[in-house]
């Protein structure tokens, strides 16, 4: 292994670390037992059968929206309006779950398929923007979040449910959650959606590093003009990444929709689920298996706090120890350097 390859693996780890040496601090300045905090959250997470579902659970969406933002970043894009995505796959989902009653075999492939073709559909406009136009996506999508919520709950309340506040539960056939599962975890909100997200994983790993396609989407990431003289497609290739970007999103959305609740609500206010994919992908270096171990560290984080409260420590200490390790992610550069004189000063 390169030494520059040690040291991008090293540095996530750091971070956390360091990040949880500064929540245990915080912890001490506030009179609370870091000992305490982290034990209960480690019970809260991984206690027994029935937390460490609901962890894989929290995880699941995690994974997904992490490969969106970290998709888009590998090809030179910063797609902020995951979480718009996540709202319209969520919605284009259930609202197939609910409109159809067909075999499980063709109903839940069917409602999966919308929910990436919506996603994908909400990745496509700033993508075209940017490709033909040059708008920055970074503004295109952070207006779409908006949009995509609003027309939700708008869909929500005139044409699939008329005036309620929630939509009918999907069909049986359309639904993620398996009764085998449910009991052998002691009835918490795991579903099968676990493998759609790994098998998305592999899938994003073998198409940007094993295909010609893939080359090429990081080709114009790194240089548009390099790319442009080569021969490649420029534009082209920016709408691809936006619209696999917002495909991998869109599912996300499905997680929720067709397993996690198996219905959706009229929101006051957004998912979290794309905005917390940027710091997923930010802390797994953009890399497919990078993103799966970020979304386990973020989902035990966000499930374990739950459990805080037992031992008198406050759940928003994890969202600073989140905040922090995000914040000596940032740092990075900082880190580096650091390694690099204890590397120099061991030869």
């Amino acid at each position: 292994m390169s030494a520059n390859k040690a040291i991008n693996i090293l540095i996530p780890i750091i971070s956390v670390l360091l990040g949880l040496i500064a929540g245990a601090i915080i912890m001490l300045v506030f009179g609370y037992s870091p000992v305490e905090g982290y034990k209960a959250l480690w019970e809260g997470a991984f206690g027994d059968i029935y937390f460490i579902g609901e962890t894989v659970r929290q995880i699941t969406p995690y994974i997904l929206s992490g490969l969106a933002v970290a998709f888009a970043f590998r090809t030179g894009l910063f797609n902020i309006g995951v979480e718009g995505q996540v709202i319209v796959g969520w919605l284009a989902a259930v609202w197939i779950g609910v409109a159809f009653d067909l075999p499980m075999i063709v109903h839940l492939p069917l409602a999966i398929a919308a929910a990436a073709l919506a996603g994908a559909f909400w990745g496509f406009i700033p993508g075209l923007l940017k490709a033909k136009l040059r708008v920055h996506e970074v503004i295109v999508t952070i207006m779409l979040n908006y949009t995509a919520l609003y027309i939700a709950n708008h869909i929500i309340r005139n044409v699939i449910t008329e005036q309620k506040d929630r939509t009918e539960s999907v069909a049986k056939s359309a639904s993620l959650q398996a009764e085998w599962l449910t009991e052998w975890t002691q009835y918490s909100t795991m579903h099968m959606g676990i493998i759609l997200a790994l098998v998305a994983a592999f899938l994003m790993w073998f198409l940007l590093e094993k295909t010609t396609r893939g080359f090429e989407l990081r080709a114009v990431g790194f240089n548009q003009h390099a790319s442009n003289y080569a021969g490649m497609n420029v534009d082209r290739n920016i709408i691809l990444s936006m619209v696999i970007s917002g495909a991998f999103a869109g599912i996300a959305g499905a997680m929720e929709g067709l397993g996690t609740f198996g219905y959706m609500s009229v929101r006051s206010g957004f998912t979290n689920i794309g905005f917390d994919g940027i710091a997923v992908a930010l802390l797994g270096g953009n890399t497919a298996l990078g993103v799966v171990l970020a979304a386990g560290l973020f989902g035990s984080l966000k499930v374990g706090a739950l459990n805080m409260p037992l031992a008198g420590v406050p759940t928003e200490l994890v969202d600073i120890v989140v905040a922090l390790i995000i914040f000596f992610v940032a740092s990075s550069y900082m880190i580096r350097w650091l390694l690099s004189r204890f590397k120099k000063e061991g030869k």
